[in-house]
């Protein structure tokens, strides 16, 4: 029994990431009730990742990972869910206020016509989320770390903002005067869910699912800073809404990953906030409130003098024969660490952020790994892998088990 239950308790979970559930098993009355999907969805994730990184290896002959893009991703993902310590998601806080107070109809929450129609609206709503998020550069400043990877992998599914939860929740708030909160509770999760496995370039074409679905080969699109890709296929799982809105563009010259501008960094934080410090600098260039004001509210390219997305007339040339990615890393440089050094280095890097991630999901774990990461550190320090930040705060301890004599009677 035990064995046929953790079986379909492993179906459930590859099936949650392919929005393969049927309502009658996630249907719930109450938001108590809904399972925390993504939080359970970790092994599949780092399932995943491992088996593109296995399979682009025997297809390519080199790793489709680069190691700090992966990490910065990685860590982009920890931090994400920070806020998640003090308060709980935006996104269904407030939809949960609107329900409570302003709902007009109260659809059944055991219907599978309901569970299909808020599919619909969260899909529907989220299309706008992504789109406002591409047109408006407050909202893009957010959502500027999604897009600031040079490659396109399953880690940069993980590349989220820490803000952009902050204005999402605005855009589903139409769907609350409606949709049962703990249906909302299960979709809005599902749709994340769903975005994951189509970060990836190994698979090419879907066929006829490209017509409807949200695919790999779509989303690369999205994730392109050449001219035809910019602000195209915004789609969460359904490609339906680029379609009728016109938005949407077939994957046709080579892709070239990133933003228009690329960083070229991988320091976490300057990556999460620097497009912000980025708009009070332009915003102060201009004279009137008008100009400052519409730093803010329209497009990432808009000048004063042009229409409200600007246009593109100052993006650098993208080569489509010629792809320049910066931070590779090159085995003959000078001072370059070991391999097997860098091994040890990426593992530790991983478990901690694994162990935050615990941390801060508050498992029933989270300390014996917690302690492990510590082991290992003092262990590294013990023999010099690793330089304390401070080091006069690092004073070697020395603990002896005291001696007990015991005197025969």
């Amino acid at each position: 029994m035990a064995a046929a239950a953790e079986l379909g308790s492993l179906s459930a979970g590859v099936r949650t990431m392919f929005f393969m559930l049927t309502p009658n098993e996630s249907a719930f009355e109450k938001v108590e009730d809904v399972p925390q999907y993504v939080q359970q969805a970790t092994p599949f994730f780092v399932g995943l990742m491992v088996l593109e990184l296995v399979v682009g290896v025997l297809k390519t002959g080199g790793s489709v990972v680069p190691l700090g893009d992966g990490l910065t991703s990685i860590s982009a993902g920890m931090i994400s869910r920070l806020p998640l310590l003090v308060m709980r998601g935006c996104e269904l806080t407030a939809y949960m206020y609107v329900w409570d107070r302003y709902c007009l109809v109260e659809l059944p929450w055991d219907s599978a016509w309901t569970w299909w129609f808020t599919f619909l609206g969260v899909d529907f709503c989220y299309y706008w989320v992504h789109r406002f998020a591409h047109e408006v550069s407050i909202i893009w400043a957010a959502h500027q770390v999604h897009h600031s990877s040079e490659y396109y992998n399953l880690t940069t599914a993980l590349r989220q903002s820490l803000t952009q939860q902050f204005t999402s929740w605005i855009f589903y708030l139409p769907l609350a005067l409606v949709a049962p909160p703990a249906i909302f509770a299960v979709h809005i999760q599902l749709n994340l869910l769903y975005q994951f496995w189509i970060h990836t370039e190994l698979i090419r074409d879907l066929g006829p699912l490209e017509w409807v679905f949200n695919t790999p080969k779509h989303h690369r699109v999205h994730h392109g800073r050449n001219l035809y890709c910019i602000d195209k296929n915004y789609g969460g799982i359904l490609i339906i809404w680029d379609r009728l809105f016109g938005t949407f563009a077939l994957e046709s010259d080579k892709v070239v990953y990133g933003l228009v501008f690329p960083i070229k960094t991988f320091e976490i934080l300057y990556v999460q906030l620097h497009y912000y410090l980025y708009l009070w600098r332009r915003s102060n260039t201009y004279k009137t409130i008008s100009n400052k004001l519409s730093t803010f509210v329209k497009g990432p390219s808009w000048k004063p003098g042009k229409a409200r997305l600007g246009d593109h007339i100052d993006n650098p040339k993208v080569s489509k024969y010629k792809i320049l990615r910066s931070h590779h890393f090159h085995s003959n440089a000078p001072g370059m660490l070991s391999q097997l050094t860098v091994l040890g280095m990426t593992v530790y890097i991983l478990l901690t952020l694994t162990a935050l991630g615990y941390i801060i999901d508050q498992r029933p774990t989270a300390a014996v790994l917690e302690t492990l990461r510590c082991v290992v550190m003092v262990t590294m320090q013990r023999y010099s892998y690793m330089t304390p930040l401070l080091p006069s705060l690092a004073v070697a301890t020395e603990v002896r088990r005291p001696v007990v004599c015991y005197n025969a009677l």
